[in-house]
C-alpha cells in the first residue's frame, strides 16, 4: 500500500493534494481526510455535463464554469464540487490546480448514493462557512433532475433555501439564467 493511505496524526492539509504521488483522480479533502470518488451513474454524469453546458450559455463574460476542480475552503478542507462558477478575480491558466473559496460565485453538487451525506449535509456547511454566496443541490426525483437553490445568509454564515426547481430553473442571481431542466436528464427524447 502507498504511504499516503495512512494519514498523519493531525490529518492532511489542502496543499498535500498537490504533492501526494499517484493519488487517485478526483480525491477530495474533507476534515483532513482523503475522500475517494466512486464510479458515477450515467444519470448523474449526463446531468452534470448538460448543466455545465447550459450554464455557459448564460454566463457573464468575466465568469467561468469549471468542472472537476477542487476548492480550498480552509487548511483541512479541499472538496471538489461537481460544478463551480468562478468570478472575474479567479486565477486562470494552465497551472491552476485549485481555486480559493473567494473565487467561487456558485458551487453545485449532484447527489449520488455513495456521497449523499457529504453532498446534503457536510459540504453545504463547509461552503457556507467559507463564504461561497450560492449553492445548488441537484437531486434525482422520479428519473428527472430537481435543483434546490440556496443563498448565503452573511449573518449566520449558513444557507437559506430560496427555491426548488423541477422543470425550469429561472433565476436572476448569480446572473440571469433560464434553463429547461427537462432537457438535462438522459431519459429525454432525442
Amino acid at each position: 500500500m502507498p504511504d499516503w493511505i495512512f494519514p498523519p496524526p493531525e490529518g492532511f492539509v489542502a496543499e498535500d493534494l498537490d504533492h501526494i504521488p499517484d493519488l487517485p483522480a478526483h480525491t477530495e479533502l474533507i476534515d483532513g481526510s482523503l475522500v475517494f470518488v466512486s464510479p458515477q451513474r450515467h444519470f448523474r454524469h449526463v446531468v452534470i455535463r448538460e448543466l455545465e453546458h447550459a450554464l455557459m450559455q448564460f454566463l457573464p463574460a468575466d465568469h467561468e464554469v469549471v468542472g472537476q476542480m477542487t476548492v480550498k475552503l480552509g487548511a483541512r478542507q479541499r472538496p471538489e464540487p461537481d460544478i463551480i462558477v468562478v468570478g472575474p478575480d479567479a486565477p486562470h491558466g494552465p497551472d491552476v490546480a485549485c481555486y480559493d473559496a473567494a473565487d467561487v460565485v456558485l458551487a453545485v453538487e449532484a447527489v449520488s448514493k455513495e456521497s449523499e451525506v457529504r453532498d446534503r449535509q457536510r459540504k453545504p456547511v463547509l461552503y457556507a462557512e467559507a463564504g461561497i454566496p450560492r449553492f445548488w443541490l441537484v437531486e434525482e426525483i422520479n428519473g428527472r433532475p430537481a435543483v434546490y437553490v440556496y443563498e448565503l445568509d452573511p449573518t449566520t454564515r449558513s444557507y437559506v433555501a430560496t427555491g426548488v426547481h423541477h422543470d425550469r430553473l429561472k433565476l436572476a442571481v448569480p446572473f440571469d439564467l433560464d434553463i429547461d431542466l427537462t432537457t438535462l436528464h438522459p431519459s429525454r427524447t432525442r
